[in-house]
């Protein structure tokens, strides 16, 4: 029977992803733990929850089905959102698909955007 060990980081090795060289540049531009953290849950949840809020509770209450649906889309484009971000710090991703992050989390908040202007009925 195998035994279980526990690893540690040192363990395994580091992916350079094809490249010629390791490519450690971090996503958002921080540097330890603590500010990774606050970095992807500071500007683009904020649309988000802005938008999650008003969906519920703009024009009126009760609030409208079609808006409900909107925010809910938006929530599952910002899961995935998340799910790549975690990857990516996790090293699962190539360093390529950053942009692909940046643009998916500009799309969410031109989304938001959007959504807002039609929850608060502006242009009519």
């Amino acid at each position: 029977m195998e035994e279980f060990t526990t690893r540690t980081m040192e363990d395994y090795t580091t992916r350079t992803y094809g490249t010629t060289g390791l490519d450690n540049r971090p996503l958002f531009g921080e540097t330890s733990s603590p500010v990774r953290t606050g970095n992807t849950s500071g500007p683009p949840p904020l649309p988000c929850l802005v938008t999650l809020i008003s969906a519920f509770v703009f024009p009126q209450l009760p609030p409208k089905p079609v808006n409900i649906f909107f925010a809910f889309c938006i929530s599952l484009c910002s899961a995935s959102a998340g799910i790549l971000i975690y990857w990516y710090r996790q090293g699962d991703l190539e360093p390529k698909f950053r942009n692909l992050i940046y643009y998916v989390l500009f799309s969410i908040v031109m989304l938001c955007i959007c959504a807002n202007l039609y929850f608060h009925e502006v242009g009519k």
